[in-house]
């Protein structure tokens, strides 16, 4: 069986399972891919499987080896330029996990983590933001280029909206919305219609069968989920320092939190406590080690996690 059915080949169902598979490693936002970067893991759901789930797990096993952990039902997609045998559109059931990232020699010599932000560049503002405003400036060109006045001023109002451009504030669950602004726009390789003389490096490396735009409603799910659930303990290792905790929500959201908000708003929220293990054994100073709370590992719903908090 062809671990990555190709979209002329003959297809065993016209559902396929897409899980995303998702970890933070030494602050930087992590996802399991599969055919160098170019796929998520994926396969056909088999009749035999008594659950999506099942199936799932099956594909993920098959094509990665990597071990599972929490997941979710994400999203159905429906890709109108695959088609099966007869003729039918291929629909993706998606998913999310999140996972501790495995070493390579556990992997499947095909499965490899790549960092998250290579496919949307825009979306990580711990640094400058400079890949964002380049991104707006062309947008902003493709908006001048409307046929019409009244697309234009509309145009301009879903750029500002959704690239937080003044009035506006980012928002960093609109993965999803700026991703498609950049389908639309041709400004990413993937478009029904490209813009000729661009430079695609600028919006991220590519994906086939629109795993891209699959993995942008990932990241906008937990990008959500994280300010009201506790999903954070899911990529966090039994323990872990302060620093640690605020890299990984960083990391997630893209964006630098200021420490001592940071450190309050979680102490007050009462998720956390020392761990038994003591301190980090790293060089300098030693720090405090930290494990979360039994009950916040309980499925209860946690307000304000703390995303956003502001900058530093």
């Amino acid at each position: 069986m062809d671990a990555y059915p190709e979209a002329e080949a003959p297809l065993q169902s016209i559902v396929e399972l897409v899980p995303v598979l998702i970890a933070v490693t030494d602050g930087g936002l992590r996802v399991l891919t599969v055919a160098q970067g170019t796929l998520l893991p994926n396969g056909p759901l088999s009749p035999l499987r008594n659950s999506l789930q099942a199936g799932v797990k099956l594909w993920v096993a098959k094509q990665t080896s990597q071990p599972m952990g929490y997941v979710e039902q994400l999203y159905t997609f429906v890709d109108t330029h695959r088609r099966n045998e007869h003729g039918m559109p291929v629909l993706y059931v998606s998913y999310l996990g999140l996972v501790r990232e495995a070493a390579d020699s556990i992997l499947h010599p095909d499965a490899k983590w790549q960092d998250c932000y290579g496919y949307f560049p825009w979306e990580d503002l711990r640094t400058d933001g400079g890949q964002r405003d380049a991104v707006v400036s062309r947008l902003r060109i493709w908006a001048n280029s409307a046929d019409t006045e009244e697309v234009r001023q509309k145009r301009l109002k879903h750029i500002h909206l959704c690239w937080g451009v003044e009035p506006e504030n980012w928002s960093e669950e609109y993965v999803l919305q700026r991703y498609e602004m950049l389908y639309e726009s041709g400004l990413i390789a993937e478009a029904a219609e490209p813009q000729a003389n661009f430079d695609f490096a600028l919006t991220g490396q590519t994906m086939r069968h629109d795993h891209r735009r699959v993995l942008a409603t990932a990241l906008s799910r937990l990008r959500a989920k994280i300010k009201y659930r506790p999903v954070i303990f899911e990529l966090m290792p039994p323990g872990f320092t302060l620093l640690q905790l605020q890299n990984s929500v960083e990391a997630i959201s893209g964006r630098l939190l200021h420490k001592q908000n940071f450190r309050r708003q979680i102490q007050q929220q009462n998720l956390i406590e020392p761990s038994d293990t003591g301190v980090s054994g790293s060089k300098g100073r030693p720090a405090q080690l930290y494990r979360f709370r039994d009950n916040v590992l309980s499925d209860r719903l946690i307000s304000d996690i703390g995303l956003p908090l502001g900058s530093r």
